[in-house]
């Protein structure tokens, strides 16, 4: 574990000093100050107290925000605006990466299957996960599956009652002859929440790289959502805090698909949720 994230990982259990945490992580004082300043230089704002260093109290949404108290074994890469999450998550797993979540607050040429455009404008949680699965080529599709039940699950927490429509939609209503408030999600069966969009490149035997990417309109105003869908604030009544559902989205995934021994729960999971 790198400086910086192990003392993301301190400031969660509340003041810890700079002399305790570099004898605890065998490094330099300097390299716990520069992990305190590459820290406040992403906007997660650490405070200097005679106890310590201290988490703020709005962490904020960003890569380090994310990171604080991240339950699942990835790295953020945070951006403001990007083409494309996917994009860059492909160009990350082409070179190597493993383990990393590419988040953007905007995308300006997001797209959706069969290369559809995929509306993304700020205040949405646009995220590509990179992971090397060592599962074959034909086990593939049970990512799709896990990414979705992750987000419907992170929906439900966040208050929404969402559920999974094959083979990568996360909708909202529509269920047990609820009425849909919008004509144009009639036959559908619900509101659209959120998309998955899962690319992979492979041997004929094995997974090189997966890249799981997901679409959650979250603090989305109508007048941005195109026809039948909806967003997270739109369903609430209010913002929802955008740091804990990706971190919600993160964990449940890592739940279902860390390790191959996992992967026979994510098919039951996604019947209960579909």
């Amino acid at each position: 574990m790198d400086t910086r994230r192990a003392l993301l990982d301190a400031l969660g259990d509340g003041p810890v000093s700079g002399p305790a945490l570099a004898a605890d992580l065998d490094v330099s004082r300097a390299a716990v100050w520069k992990a305190v300043e590459s820290l406040r230089e992403e906007g997660f704002a650490v405070e200097s107290t005679p106890e310590g260093y201290v988490a703020p109290d709005d962490p904020g949404y960003s890569a380090a925000g994310i990171e604080f108290g991240l339950d699942a074994p990835y790295a953020i890469e945070y951006h403001d605006r990007l083409p494309s999450t996917n994009d860059r998550a492909r160009d990350l797993a082409t070179e190597g990466a493993d383990g990393v979540a590419v988040v953007a607050d905007e995308q300006s040429g997001g797209r959706g299957r069969l290369d559809r455009e995929w509306v993304a404008p700020s205040g949405g949680v646009w995220l590509s996960l990179v992971t090397r699965p060592d599962v074959p080529p034909a086990r593939a599709p049970l990512f799709t599956l896990a990414a979705a039940v992750a987000t419907a699950d992170a929906c439900r927490e966040a208050g929404v009652d969402a559920h999974i429509k094959w083979p990568n939609d996360v909708l909202v209503g529509g269920l047990d002859g609820e009425p849909d408030r919008d004509a144009d999600t009639e036959g559908r069966g619900g509101r659209k929440l959120a998309g998955i969009l899962t690319e992979m490149q492979g041997e004929a035997d094995r997974v090189s790289w997966l890249v799981a990417g997901i679409g959650v309109n979250a603090n989305i105003g109508s007048d941005a959502l195109p026809p039948g869908a909806t967003s997270l604030r739109e369903e609430l009544g209010d913002p929802v805090d955008r740091r804990r559902f990706a971190a919600t989205l993160l964990e449940r995934f890592a739940a279902l698909a860390g390790a191959p021994d996992r992967m026979d729960r994510i098919l039951p999971a996604w019947r209960e949720r579909a």
